[in-house]
């Protein structure tokens, strides 16, 4: 179920009402959310239950074996049969089909032949965020961290909690889990402050990021057949739109839940206003760079070990990060490019050159140097193979403006002009967010205010929101 579709437009009243008649009653109150959550994720396939179904138990009893054990060797173990089930149903799932090609491809190179095959398989949706989460939930019940829980409706709730179900925030369980236990009066502000987010969140999907998609689906579809200045307008708008899509998904995901009385952690911090590729990586996708760096980093040796095993852990990290989002030597290219620039960053911090002054290069050249270096990663992220990002990144300057016009990208004039408009409005948006932190502003104003920013936003959704396209309304993260 999408939350910029009609279905989830007709479920999700229903279930706010029935929610808040029951809040007050905790085991009723989760039984419902459970059941309400098994319903959205079951609406793609009925068959992706048994799944997290699986998942659910085998955490839940195995977080339990951890804590009882007295032995530190079987203590281990058990945290392994964790990994090993929960990492090798995401690898079964996600990467079969992706070591069968490279195994081809190796066998192929040294001289042999072997046919291409793949197998049937489908993706689940939402895995690499629900596998994540609850493998941090026996992880930190080894480290002592937490204690396991013996509420299984709680646990069960906690691992499918519908909102950040499918595409985040990767939540901890020491964070969230919690706020099952507690029993929650409706709250006004609450109410008012999620709405609006969530409202906020529509819009950078079905406003921007949709309407932006279409240039980037043209292009990208068909990178042969277009010139360098296209390949670039289609890069900067993909910038755009998986910020818009993905942001926007966490917003509405924070804002729903805000509304039934939980808190998730912020995901996102205005990213493009970032100085460097490290500043980016602590405002992008906040969630899922701080578990690599808590439950990867860290246990590679962190910084602990001398400057050059600390390079080889940030590399590392950025390299299976790029996996985690992808099964393709794509995927890998981007979190690869993302990581020699973060250790070239730590690496020049570490030298003479810093020095307590004031800067030589004003940070905003810091900025869109950064910003290019992304918009040069997601080349890879965005290409369908690896033959296209080839052919994208060595014809970015093969420019041809004999005949081109900008309004040939699938998009009519007028609608080509809107999106830039509105990436320019969210840039002066998120601007003002970042010093004054605009959302919180909007609710401290007084009715007039909010209502018109309500309606603006609201009219904005109904009258410029793309509807009825299937190759952009998906949200883009779901398929990681």
């Amino acid at each position: 179920m999408l939350f910029n579709s009609i279905d989830f437009a007709i479920f999700f009243p229903i279930f706010f009402v029935v929610y808040w008649i029951v809040a007050k009653k905790l085991t009723l109150r989760n039984a419902f959310l459970l059941a309400s959550s098994y319903l959205f994720y079951g609406w793609w396939d009925w068959r992706f239950l048994f799944l997290i179904l699986f998942s659910s138990i085998v955490d839940f009893t195995i977080g339990k074996k951890i804590y009882a054990a007295t032995n530190k060797r079987v203590r281990k173990n058990y945290l392994l049969v964790s990994l090993l089930i929960n990492l090798g149903l995401l690898g079964y799932f996600k990467y079969t089909n992706f070591f069968i090609d490279s195994f081809i491809n190796s066998f192929r190179f040294f001289g042999g032949e072997m046919d291409s095959f793949t197998l049937q398989i489908i993706l689940p949706v939402g895995i690499s965020f629900y596998t994540f989460q609850t493998l941090s939930y026996t992880i930190d019940i080894y480290r002592d961290r937490i204690k396991p829980t013996k509420d299984w409706l709680s646990f069960f709730t906690f691992v499918a909690f519908f909102p950040q179900l499918v595409a985040g925030p990767i939540e901890r369980a020491s964070h969230l889990l919690p706020q099952f236990f507690k029993t929650y009066n409706f709250d006004y502000k609450a109410f008012k402050s999620g709405l609006l987010l969530m409202a906020f969140g529509l819009f950078k999907k079905m406003v921007i990021a949709d309407r932006l998609a279409i240039v980037v689906n043209e292009v990208y579809g068909n990178p042969t057949g277009h010139s360098g200045q296209d390949l670039i307008i289609a890069t900067v708008f993909f910038a755009f739109q998986i910020y818009c899509d993905f942001s926007g998904y966490s917003d509405i995901a924070i804002g729903i839940s805000r509304m039934l009385g939980f808190n998730l952690m912020k995901n996102f911090d205005t990213p493009y206003f970032s100085t460097s590729i490290t500043a980016f990586w602590r405002r992008w996708h906040i969630s899922l760079s701080t578990w690599f760096r808590d439950y990867v980093y860290i246990p590679l040796g962190g910084s602990r070990n001398g400057d050059y095993r600390t390079y080889f852990n940030l590399f590392i990290v950025f390299v299976v990060s790029g996996l985690w989002h992808g099964a393709a030597i794509n995927f890998v290219i981007w979190g690869a490019i993302h990581g020699i620039i973060i250790v070239a960053e730590k690496a020049l911090s570490n030298t003479a050159l810093k020095v307590n002054r004031k800067p030589l290069i004003p940070s905003v050249l810091f900025t869109f140097i950064t910003f290019g270096i992304v918009c040069f990663a997601w080349i890879f992220f965005r290409a369908n193979t690896f033959a296209d990002s080839v052919y994208i990144v060595t014809n970015l300057f093969n420019f041809n403006f004999v005949d081109w016009s900008i309004y040939n990208l699938g998009l009519p004039s007028h609608e080509f002009d809107f999106a830039v408009i509105v990436i320019i409005l969210l840039l002066i948006f998120d601007a003002f967010h970042r010093k004054y932190n605009a959302l919180r502003v909007i609710n401290k104003s007084n009715f007039v205010v909010q209502s018109l920013v309500y309606t603006l936003i609201v009219y904005s959704i109904v009258i410029f929101g793309i509807y009825g396209n299937d190759s952009v309304s998906e949200f883009i993260y779901f398929q990681f």
